[in-house]
């Protein structure tokens, strides 16, 4: 896994997961185009996070069967051609569907985490993924920005447009410079989405990291869901290039990925996992005074994000060490929870900001954030007291079969 590699990695997840968040800042703008309500056109978002929890159940498991160099480049390709149906939709409806679409195909980028986790060795392993997640992020925060700036120049459609040409450009790149694979061995579909479900009943781990992940996606949702909303009424009156602008602030988030993941290396994820829950919870104390005070809305984002991010790289280091043969159905069962939270976030948010405005969503963000506090909480007592199922540990033990139970 060479500093080139990694990097294209990192670029490919950002371009490929991108496509799930180009609506956020067009809301508004894509309801007046229509002429509905607004909490309609926040389906759209839903509609995409709902594609890619489908994408996640029914296509990353194909990484751990399929050559990937062929299998990547495939997804993405209807992906692009989604993003052309959309820049021409007709009605929300259509928009919706195609969102979706894009959505399902959009989780090339979580075939491409558990490949990059392969290509690496074990001492380099978390900073590899935390490079490769920093892209992801990067991507989902210049989303926002990438669509409110084009939309103010050349309205909500163009977004789709250039989205879809970026995509297809990427399937050129990855279809000439992936890495090249052995065959992979043959597995009955139905035998290979049934032993995710396995996973998931057998490996306690990764159900208590699907539960963190889920419930902090879901928080992440309703903020991102609803800010468009916030910042385009008084007192901020902003447009969509300020909206999308925005997305900027989760940077530290993205930052923070590659040092979580060399924390996750050393063996800290218990610490660091506490502390970016709590964190996160307290980020929504400033976001609610951030209803009118610009300053806190500012650092309420950027706390959120790094708290979230953080405990998203702390989990997907763990799960990739239960056991490597399996890491692209591990990552399904993980990111099928954590999509599926953000999708009922999203769903929710909706909901919430018709009747309660900001400050219902504040509360509901801050609800789902603290379960996930006090999920953690719950289980410091069945912890061991040395934190020996660590990455780090495992290494200094030389596990022969790398499945690990760690909290």
């Amino acid at each position: 896994m060479t500093p080139g590699m990694v990097l294209l990695f990192a670029a490919a997840c950002g371009i490929s997961v991108a496509n799930l968040y180009y609506a956020q800042p067009l809301l508004p703008s894509i309801a007046r185009s229509f002429g509905v309500p607004s909490g309609s056109t926040t389906l759209i978002v839903t509609g995409a996070q709902v594609g890619y929890g489908l994408g996640l159940a029914l296509l990353v498991p194909l990484g751990d069967m399929v050559v990937r160099r062929r299998l990547i480049p495939g997804i993405l390709a209807v992906s692009a051609a989604a993003l052309f149906v959309a820049a021409v939709a007709p009605s929300v409806a259509v928009l919706v569907a195609a969102a979706a679409v894009a959505g399902v195909c959009s989780v090339a980028a979580q075939i491409l985490v558990p490949f990059g986790a392969q290509l690496a060795d074990d001492i380099t392993r978390g900073q590899v993924v935390g490079t490769i997640m920093s892209g992801l992020l990067i991507g989902v925060l210049l989303a926002r920005t990438f669509s409110g700036l084009i939309a103010q120049v050349a309205g909500w459609r163009a977004v789709y447009l250039v989205g879809g040409a970026l995509v297809l450009a990427l399937v050129a790149i990855l279809a000439r410079t992936l890495p090249a694979e052995a065959v992979r061995p043959h597995r009955d579909y139905r035998e290979l989405l049934g032993s995710v479900v396995h996973l998931m009943r057998t490996e306690p781990s990764l159900r208590l990291r699907s539960t963190f992940g889920g419930l902090l996606f879901a928080a992440f949702a309703v903020l991102w869901t609803s800010l468009a909303f916030l910042l385009a009424k008084p007192p901020y009156n902003y447009r969509e290039a300020i909206i999308g602008l925005f997305g900027l602030l989760g940077a530290s988030g993205a930052l923070m990925a590659s040092l979580s993941g060399r924390l996750a290396d050393r063996g800290h994820e218990r610490s660091v996992t506490g502390a970016a829950l709590a964190a996160t919870d307290a980020s929504f104390g400033l976001l609610f005074l951030g209803g009118h005070q610009l300053w806190a809305l500012i650092v309420g984002i950027v706390v959120a994000d790094l708290g979230i991010q953080s405990v998203h790289i702390q989990n997907q280091q763990l799960i990739f060490a239960i056991d490597p043969a399996a890491r692209s159905r591990l990552n399904t069962g993980y990111m099928v929870c954590y999509f599926v939270g953000g999708a009922i976030g999203s769903s929710t948010a909706g909901i919430v900001y018709s009747g309660n405005g900001w400050t219902g969503e504040v509360i509901l963000g801050a609800a789902y954030s603290g379960t996930a506090l006090a999920v953690w909480m719950a289980t410091l007592g069945l912890r061991p007291r040395r934190d020996d199922t660590s990455p780090a540990a495992r290494r200094g033990k030389n596990e022969p079969h790398g499945r690990v139970q760690s909290t």
